[in-house]
This record gives structure tokens, C-alpha cells and sequence, in this order.
């Protein structure tokens, strides 16, 4: 009986446990349905708002709320726009988007100098440029900002000026469309390297300002000797005929007046058989004139017969003159006998040598046959390709250097013709050295290069020659801006081969590697800086 009894309590014990413990478990699972869903949750919430305030800040969550705390959400959304990285638009340039309305910007230099277009969006597609009023602001390493506006140009807005070169600077770019204001911004990088003091000691790259110089000017050109156009001519028969004989051959000496050719000319021989006939009708006029001079003076004859007589006379004088004028001009005159009528003798008309020479025996030639080309070598001209950028530094009277790899020699000359004007194929001008000869090593046809100096003067920004560095199709310097280099393009004038003119892309008192440069274009390479548009 008894152990029934405590049976029996076991029982109510362990049934009282169980309902307790269902109830609980039914008060636990309405709380947790009853609770917000942002609180179960949250936690997620947290560390994700934490990675994305991390991933756009550099910084713990945290602290850059903290660090927030008192901004205006809107001036924070701006600075989220300027920082991010624009997608590449339908004409290749930087896109930017805000509130349906859309900006492409890119630089356009095919066929034109760098130039900003931008393009114009709404909703994403495109619309006249005119609905937009734009500006870009351009800040670069040591410049003050550049500031473009921009009109309206077919399907574009045209920036107001060139995008000068390297493409590496921070845009600020600002729009008005209606009623709206629009800010983007974007920052690219090109041929810049950063290089610490450290480095630079360690690498040896030495620092220079540049400023004012004196400067020689100097000038390396290519030329070619030539004869001296002054002193060579063509010698012509100026009569046609037959070559009787030739006395002379290409490369020898002659002197004025020596007998180069003989040739056999029936023009010649009319020449001096009138000189002959005006010569006999003379000889008859003056026997007539002074036969009627004396009959009129013993008054036997009338005064007209002796005034017609002298007349006569006055007359034929005249047609023998200008028989013997008219030989005169061939260099000829009249025949020592009749045989020799037709007998016409070219003669050398200067001291020279014969460089050319186009005559045979038996040939018959024209009046303006050019037989012989003598020319007088003792000086000679020296021509000058002179590209048209160049043709501002050369003037009459500078001095210059010959050389010839062939003569292994130099000579000194001076400058005596600039051309004024330029090729239209070759873009060249042309400019002459008179060269003396005297002993004729200076042949004609032998290409020479030619040192061009000129007057020691005073030039404004100034550069050493091996700051010079060579990348793209720039002629560069690196300048130096803090802890960075960047290459600056130059548009380089006279050199004495220390200093270079500087006419653009660097300023006076602006700092630039010199020495040991080329390690910094090395490291330009290394980086890979894009073209970037």
C-alpha cells in the first residue's frame, strides 16, 4: 500500500515537468514571431553597412561614421560621385549619369590638335547639345587650373581650346541642364612616376631649375656641294652649222677666248658676205661723194648732186656698221679671206674647267645647242636642306663649319642666301654657303653636313641638352612636383649643345631631372601609363 502511494506522486511529478515545459517553449516561439524583422536582422545589417562604409571610406564603419558625424548626407553623396570611376561612352570617352540625365566627355585628336567634345544625354539617349551648358576645370602637377567652356557643334559641344599634352591632370566638370546643376569629376594619370629624395640620391638623379641662358645658336644641317651657278656657263654656237672639229674634251682646263670647236655655218657666211657687199657699195660711195665734192667746190656740178652724193656715202657707212655689230654679237668677224666665209670658232668664255661636254665632229647643230658647260671650281656652292621649322634661325652672314666624311676634311664658310620660300612637296627651304676651292677638293655632288653658328643671345627658359628625354613622339623633360615626376613635352628652339631653348611646355624656375634622367623615363615604361582618353 504504501508503495502505491509514492508510486503515484512520481507520476504527478514528471506530468507537472512536462507541462511546464511545453508551455514554455510555446511563450518562447509567439515572442520570437512577435519580434521586428530589422532586429533579427540587424547584425547582418551592421556588418554590412560596415564593409560598404570600408570598401568607400578605407576605414573601419565605425570610425568613418564617427568621423561623418555633422556632415550633410548630400555633400557626402557628392563626394561618393566624384570618386567613382566613370564607365567608357558610345564615342570612347569617360560617361557620367545623375537623375536621367547623362554627359560623355572625351578628347578628340584625329586630324586635330587635342580638342574636349562632350555629348549629351536624357534617359540614355541622346539629345542636342544645346540642352546643356558645360565647363571643365583642369587641375595639373605645378600649373594653375585651366578652365574650358564649350559651344555647341553638330551633334557635340566643342571645348574652347587645345588639351594640351600629357593627358594627366584632375577634371572637374560642371553642367546646367534646365533648372538642374550637375558636378562630376574624374582624375587620369600619364607619364608620372613617383620617386622619394632617397630614391633620387640612390639612383643618382640630379635636380635643375629652368630659367634664363646665353646660347649659341647652332644648327646641324645636311647639303650637297654644287657648282657656283655665278661662275658656270653654258657655251652655245649661236649659229647652225656643221662640226668641222672638236679642240677640247670634259675635264680639261681652259682659258677665255680659247678655241673650244670649230663649226662650218652658212648663216655665218650670209653674215660676212654682207658685211662684204656693204664694204664694196662704201668704197663706190666714197668715190662718188668725193668726185662731186670737188666738182662742186670748181662750181661744175649743181650742190644737190654733191649733197645726194654725201647722202649715199653717210649710208653705206651705216650698213657696214651694222654688218660689223651684228658679227660683233656672234663673238666673230669678218673672214680673212672668202674661203674662209663659213669658218665659225666657239670659243671659251671664262677661265674654268670643262664639266660638260655634248659635240662631235660631223654633227650638225642648232643655234641653241648647249655644247660645252664650263665652270670656274675655285669656289663653289654648298646647298642646304633647311626643314621649315628651322628656316627662322639661319641668317645671311652666320658662320659655318663643312664636313665631309668622304674628305675626311672641313672647311669654314659663311651664309650667303636664304630662301624665302618653302617647298610645297618637301617642306623644306633651301639656303647657300659660298665654300672657297682653290685646290678643287670640294667636287660637285658630294654630300657634306654643315655646323650652323650664330651670335651668342640671351633666351628665357632655358634646359640642359641631357635633361632631354625621347618618349612617344615627345622631345621631354621630367619635372619634379613634390614626390613625383611627370614628363612635360617641350617645343624646343636653339642649342649650343649645353642648353636648349625652351619656346613651350615649361616655365622659368620650374625643377626637372638632369642627370641620370633617362632612369625616370625607365620607370614611366616600368608603370605603363596609358594614352588615356
Amino acid at each position: 500500500m504504501t508503495f502505491q502511494i509514492s508510486n503515484k506522486k512520481s507520476v504527478v511529478a514528471i506530468a507537472a515537468v512536462l507541462v511546464l515545459g511545453v508551455v514554455l517553449g510555446i511563450a518562447i516561439l509567439r515572442t520570437e514571431r512577435q519580434q521586428p524583422a530589422g532586429d533579427e536582422h540587424g547584425h547582418g545589417h551592421a556588418e554590412n553597412a560596415a564593409h560598404a562604409d570600408e570598401e568607400h571610406h578605407g576605414e573601419k564603419a565605425g570610425d568613418a561614421h564617427e568621423h561623418d558625424k555633422g556632415h550633410d548626407d548630400k555633400e557626402h553623396h557628392e563626394a561618393a560621385e566624384m570618386s567613382a570611376q566613370p564607365s567608357k561612352g558610345p564615342h570612347g570617352g569617360k560617361l557620367f549619369a545623375k537623375d536621367g540625365f547623362g554627359l560623355e566627355l572625351s578628347i578628340f585628336e584625329t586630324g586635330v590638335e587635342p580638342e574636349f567634345r562632350v555629348y549629351i544625354y536624357r534617359d540614355g539617349k541622346a539629345v542636342p547639345p544645346s540642352q546643356a551648358k558645360v565647363s571643365v576645370s583642369l587641375e595639373r602637377l605645378g600649373r594653375p587650373p585651366e578652365v574650358f567652356s564649350f559651344s555647341a557643334e553638330k551633334d557635340y559641344l566643342k571645348g574652347s581650346a587645345t588639351v594640351e599634352e600629357p593627358h594627366s591632370f584632375k577634371a572637374t566638370i560642371k553642367a546646367q541642364s534646365g533648372s538642374q546643376s550637375y558636378e562630376f569629376g574624374f582624375e587620369q594619370v600619364e607619364g608620372r612616376v613617383q620617386m622619394t629624395d632617397e630614391q633620387l640620391k640612390r639612383n643618382g638623379v640630379e635636380l635643375a631649375s629652368a630659367g634664363p641662358a646665353r646660347i649659341r645658336g647652332g644648327l646641324q644641317l645636311l647639303g650637297e656641294v654644287k657648282l657656283n651657278q655665278d661662275r658656270s656657263v653654258f657655251v652655245t654656237p649661236r649659229l647652225a652649222g656643221m662640226v668641222e672639229s672638236v679642240r677640247a674634251n670634259a675635264g680639261d682646263r681652259v682659258h677665255r677666248g680659247q678655241v673650244l670647236a670649230v663649226i662650218a655655218s652658212q648663216a655665218l657666211a650670209d653674215q660676212r658676205g654682207e658685211l662684204l657687199a656693204a664694204q664694196k657699195r662704201l668704197g663706190l660711195a666714197r668715190t662718188t661723194f668725193e668726185r662731186e665734192k670737188t666738182l662742186w667746190e670748181d662750181k661744175v656740178s649743181a650742190e644737190q648732186d654733191y649733197l645726194n652724193a654725201r647722202q649715199a656715202f653717210q649710208e653705206a657707212e651705216i650698213v657696214v656698221e651694222g654688218a660689223r655689230q651684228k658679227l660683233a654679237s656672234l663673238g666673230v668677224g669678218a673672214a680673212e679671206s672668202t674661203q674662209g666665209l663659213t669658218r665659225y670658232e666657239i670659243r671659251a668664255p671664262i677661265d674654268g674647267v670643262i664639266t660638260d661636254k655634248k659635240i662631235s665632229v660631223g654633227e650638225v647643230l642648232k643655234e641653241d645647242s648647249a655644247v660645252f658647260q664650263v665652270a670656274d671650281l675655285s669656289t663653289v656652292w654648298v646647298e642646304l636642306i633647311v626643314p621649315a621649322k628651322d628656316v627662322t634661325r639661319i641668317r645671311v652672314g652666320d658662320a659655318a663649319q663643312v664636313k665631309s666624311a668622304a674628305l675626311d676634311s672641313a672647311a669654314n664658310a659663311k651664309v650667303t642666301y636664304v630662301g624665302a620660300l618653302v617647298g610645297e612637296q618637301s617642306r623644306n627651304a633651301t639656303a647657300r654657303l659660298v665654300l672657297n676651292n682653290v685646290k678643287e677638293q670640294w667636287r660637285p655632288g658630294l654630300p657634306v653636313s654643315v655646323d650652323l653658328t650664330s651670335e651668342e643671345v640671351e633666351v628665357k627658359v632655358a634646359v640642359a641638352v641631357e635633361a632631354v628625354q625621347s618618349l612617344r613622339d615627345w622631345s621631354v623633360v621630367f619635372g619634379r612636383y613634390g614626390q613625383q615626376f611627370e614628363a612635360r613635352p617641350l617645343e624646343l628652339g636653339r642649342s649650343d649643345g649645353r642648353y636648349v631653348e625652351v619656346l613651350k611646355g615649361l616655365s622659368a624656375g620650374e625643377r626637372y631631372a638632369v642627370k641620370n634622367s633617362f632612369l625616370i623615363k625607365a620607370d614611366i615604361g616600368k608603370a605603363g601609363a596609358s594614352h588615356d582618353h
